[in-house]
């Protein structure tokens, strides 16, 4: 049989396509037997009434309307094929994710998805004063043909508006009754800026939180070649690069307000009770109520009395709440072969953290960690010097910030105190927690930090050895 050739417009020719399946269906024309064309003329070959209305799965239909959107040139095959096989006994073909037809299409679904997410997240409208009055503009670069699939969005969204759209490869204008798709637009029929944008910077930066700077994840949610069309995008590279300084501004204003709300009532409690030795110290510590109401317990130390090394983490996550012991979650394990691979052996080092009860949030069913705020981290501080002084380390190690904080009383960045410490007459060593490296983006910078933190604990275990042979001689 010699072959059907189908021409459909240019772009997402979504009724070209169902025309041309109706004729191709009513003619009984296998797949292998059409070839399938788009993008090279704006009119479609196929009739309009070319044959009887194909019934398929409501499925299939929302998957043929996301895909249609695709740029990917085979996308019109795939799809006919999937329909072929679907009217002609495979029913539940989607059905079959190992199937390579299945899997082409679900890949092109997502990309056509993720970019209409795109579109809606990081689009800005601009504001241009023409002889029709007051109008908003906006320019974006969609990597599929997704401009119509989106009226619908943008036309709810601001429906009392007067806007336009514009995009390489079509655009949209709204007069606030009527929607008209039109040609592909210009750059440069947008305006650079207005007199919202100054408002909506000023904000942004106001609200930026720089605790939570992930340079590689936004790159990753917001790719960088968005940026231009986002006037936020502006004052990115100046918040990032002053992110340390704004961090350690907060935590001094949360310190100093935590410490004029809370006297020190619970520690000078605690010291009244004066422990003669750690296990008084732990059963103090046990029978005390959480600062923060939730925790199962309060998680104790672990490991040896004169340990050459003591480990001090920030609070137990989920894991040590429940069995009670510390670093025995993610973190933990991450921890364990970290020691091993640098000689050091975890059953000869003491494990404790710088809070002792976890603190979470209920989520459903599961209880998501929050960091400890300065106040809480200072009213344990007493118990983790005084743990300390009974156990009698060669070497502490505050494994992140949180723990160098209780450690020696003031904020610490790791990444300028990152080494050799001194901690109230303990010698120290400050490196990152081992819940960092978990948190990490990507495999390549995930790698580059465990080899830091690796690192670390080779030059902690040459320490620790120095200081018990220089003991060991005095």
């Amino acid at each position: 049989m010699e072959a059907v050739q189908i021409v459909l417009r240019q772009g997402a020719d979504l009724d070209g396509f169902r025309a041309a399946v109706r004729r191709l269906i009513a003619g009984a024309v296998s797949p292998q037997d059409v070839v399938w064309s788009g993008g090279e003329t704006l009119f479609a070959t196929a009739p309009p009434d070319a044959g009887p209305p194909v019934a398929l799965p409501r499925a299939v239909a929302d998957l043929i309307e996301h895909v249609i959107c695709h740029r990917d040139p085979d996308r019109y095959a795939y799809l006919y094929a999937l329909i072929w096989r679907v009217l002609h006994g495979e029913r539940a073909l989607l059905d079959v994710q190992s199937d390579r037809v299945v899997h082409r299409l679900e890949m092109l679904r997502k990309a056509v998805r993720r970019d209409l997410h795109k579109m809606h997240a990081f689009l800005r409208f601009r504001r241009l004063d023409d002889a029709g009055g007051e109008r908003f503009v906006a320019w974006f670069e969609p990597d599929h043909y997704i401009v119509e699939a989106t009226a619908g969005f943008f036309v709810d969204r601001f429906r009392g508006l007067a806007w336009s759209i514009l995009t390489p490869v079509g655009s949209l204008h709204w007069d606030r009754e009527r929607l008209i798709v039109g040609p592909p637009g210009k750059r440069s029929d947008v305006p650079d800026s207005d007199g919202f944008e100054a408002g909506w910077t000023q904000y942004y930066e106001s609200t930026f939180n720089p605790a939570r700077v992930n340079p590689a994840l936004m790159r990753k949610e917001m790719p960088v070649r968005y940026w231009r069309n986002l006037p936020e995008a502006k004052s990115i590279a100046r918040l990032i690069q002053t992110a340390p300084e704004r961090v350690e501004a907060m935590i001094r204003q949360e310190a100093a307000m935590t410490i004029k709300r809370n006297p020190d009532k619970a520690v000078a409690a605690m010291a009244d009770q004066n422990p003669r030795n750690l296990g008084e110290l732990n059963r103090i510590i046990a029978a005390s109520e959480p600062l923060v109401p939730g925790a199962t317990r309060a998680v104790l130390g672990e490991g040896p009395i004169g340990a050459a090394v003591a480990f001090v983490g920030e609070q137990p996550g989920d894991q040590e709440d429940l069995e009670g012991r510390p670093f025995v979650g993610p973190a933990g394990l991450l921890l364990n072969g970290a020691l091993a691979e640098a000689g050091i052996d975890r059953g000869s080092v003491y494990v404790t953290n710088a809070v002792k009860h976890f603190k979470f949030e209920q989520r459903g069913k599961r209880r998501m960690h929050q960091s400890p705020t300065a106040g809480e981290v200072k009213h344990y501080r007493w118990w983790l010097m005084k743990e300390l002084e009974f156990v009698r380390p060669g070497l502490v190690v505050a494994l992140g910030a949180t723990a160098a904080l209780a450690l020696t009383g003031k904020v610490v960045t790791i990444r300028r105190n990152r080494g050799e410490a001194e901690f109230d007459g303990f010698p120290g060593y400050i490196t990152v927690h081992p819940s960092y490296l978990l948190r990490l983006p990507d495999e390549e910078t995930k790698r580059d930090a465990y080899a830091a933190f690796l690192r670390d604990l080779k030059r902690i275990a040459v320490l620790a050895d120095h200081k018990k042979r220089c003991g060991e001689r005095s």
